[in-house]
């Protein structure tokens, strides 16, 4: 009988959790290192929730990977019965002429996605807790809703380990690195060398890698949580929303029934020197720029949050993810800069992890993501 790989995963959070999962469900000896625990609040992982849909805004490639992610999503929650994920639609909004918008429309024609476009009657119509302006489209991805995150995170990392997983928990790992034909993995109670390691530790990543050759640019995120005053924000069929102009911005219904969860993009997010020593104190004046996008485009929020939420999150210079192996070393595999929407991708993102892992390629459609395939920037 073959010998079963011993696989590492470093950082068993949105990524790493996933990435435990898959390579458990293949039978690999999996052990994941987590400095905390699955389903933490102090990485991207929080706030309730976070959007899934089909449409991608940013690049029409991802869709193939959106697709694999979604039969994965129905996967895990099936086996595991609980529900991570509901469809609602997410609308997207924003001026007609604008690039994110154009290439929505060119990736829902390209893969014959489900939508609907709406004009500004149909709009308020449908959703009159919106306001929108001249000029501006409206397309609603059917195929959409929102995710659980904590619960996500913490039921993929469970079902790995009842799939034979070990996981440390709370053990910080200090350093890894090619070791003989292996990976060594170091942490404060000692060296342990495994056939391949994968690395999803998020904020942590260039503290863990020093040496990366792409610069991954930690931010600290604010989500914020206002109160409807007038219409229903909580439907059957509320849909999450984003707005891509002026002023980016995202947001959906909570599952308290009761508020709305509102988030900005990067441009609006501080740096984080220390993802140890994150501020998680929201001054005052940081809250302007949600005064003003409820102000012009939600009128029906109150001004006023009701809960504030501090995280973080890695971006690279193109907004696209670091994915595929270290230079020099085709056994670690690095999954990082997932640039404020990884989240939805994840369970592809940590089969194609296994994939590389396991079998050192995979036939999922990554050419544009893989660090085999883009220089420095």
């Amino acid at each position: 009988m073959a010998t079963r790989k011993r696989v590492a995963v470093i950082g068993t959070g949105t990524m790493g959790s996933q990435a435990m999962w898959r390579l458990a469900s293949r039978g690999a000896e999996v052990t994941g290192y987590d400095r905390y625990a699955p389903g933490h609040d102090r990485s991207a992982a929080g706030g309730e929730t976070r959007i899934f849909r089909s449409a991608h805004f940013e690049d029409s490639r991802y869709v193939p990977l959106l697709r694999h992610a979604d039969a994965l999503w129905k996967e895990l929650q099936r086996e595991t019965g609980r529900e991570l994920r509901r469809l609602t639609g997410c609308l997207l909004m924003g001026p007609a002429g604008h690039q994110q918008m154009s290439t929505v429309l060119e990736s829902i024609a390209e893969h014959g996605l489900a939508h609907e476009v709406l004009d500004a009657d149909a709009l308020e119509k449908r959703f009159p807790q919106f306001r929108i302006e001249d000029g501006d489209a409206a397309v609603l991805d059917r195929n959409a809703g929102f995710l659980r995150p904590e619960l996500s995170v913490h039921t993929a990392a469970a079902r790995a380990e009842r799939l034979g997983a070990r996981l440390h928990r709370y053990t910080p790992v200090r350093e890894v690195a090619p070791a003989g034909g292996g990976v060594a993995v170091r942490t404060d109670q000692g060296t342990e060398t495994y056939d391949s390691v994968v690395v999803t530790v998020g904020p942590w990543v260039n503290e863990l890698l020093p040496d990366l050759e792409w610069e991954v640019d930690i931010r600290r995120l604010i989500n914020a949580w206002f109160v409807p005053t007038a219409h229903d924000w909580h439907g059957a069929e509320a849909p999450a929303f984003i707005r891509t102009a002026p002023t980016h911005c995202y947001g959906l219904p909570s599952p308290d029934g009761i508020s709305v969860k509102l988030g900005l993009s990067r441009a609006l997010h501080r740096a984080v020197p220390d993802p140890e020593r994150l501020d998680r104190t929201v001054a005052p004046e940081e809250l302007a720029v949600f005064t003003e996008l409820t102000r012009r485009f939600m009128p029906d929020l109150h001004p006023d949050p009701v809960r504030l939420s501090v995280f973080m999150e890695g971006y690279t210079e193109s907004s696209r993810p670091l994915i595929g192996p270290l230079p020099g070393c085709e056994d670690i595999v690095l999954l990082a800069g997932f640039s404020g929407h990884g989240f939805k991708l994840s369970p592809a993102m940590g089969d194609i992890a296994a994939d590389l892992a396991l079998d050192g390629d995979t036939l999922q459609p990554i050419d544009f993501l893989s660090t085999r395939d883009r220089t420095a920037a």
